[in-house]
């Protein structure tokens, strides 16, 4: 079994083959447009589950994880020639919700602080009419 740190570099050398493979050696136009959020091997070395994702969001999901899965065998053959491993582990590919959620999270703190700029630019207004009525007084 592997350490941790050995672990993680072979998580990251996966990811960056991946991306660069899906990139410039792949043209199945399922693909486009897709990228690779986390790779995950597991101790044993048997499966690397890999997280997926793309700007057009979760109505890409099941045509992008189709062409994952028809690419595997080619993937797994990539991963093969370019990663020193004995065993070079089973792809299974996953969508990652992380990004459309952050999206969301942006766009709710965006909304509040603009509500709190609009309630600031309320409260200020009201602060000048009454100090331009204290001063005719």
């Amino acid at each position: 079994m592997p350490t941790g740190i050995r672990l993680k570099r072979i998580n990251d050398r996966i990811k960056q083959i991946l991306s660069l493979t899906l990139q410039s050696k792949i043209e199945d136009p399922r693909l486009e447009g897709i990228f690779i959020t986390d790779v995950d091997v597991d101790r044993e070395l048997d499966y690397a589950n890999i997280y997926i994702s793309a700007i057009e969001g979760q109505s890409r999901a099941s045509k992008a994880l189709e062409g994952l899965n028809h690419a595997r065998g080619f993937l797994k053959y990539e991963l093969a020639n370019q990663i020193e491993l004995r065993i070079i582990p089973k792809l299974r590919f996953f969508w990652d919700p992380t990004p459309e959620k952050a999206d969301r999270i942006d766009t709710l703190l965006a909304k509040i602080q603009s509500e709190r700029e609009d309630e600031n630019e309320t409260v200020d207004e009201d602060d000048l009419e009454e100090e331009d009525l204290n001063a005719q007084d």
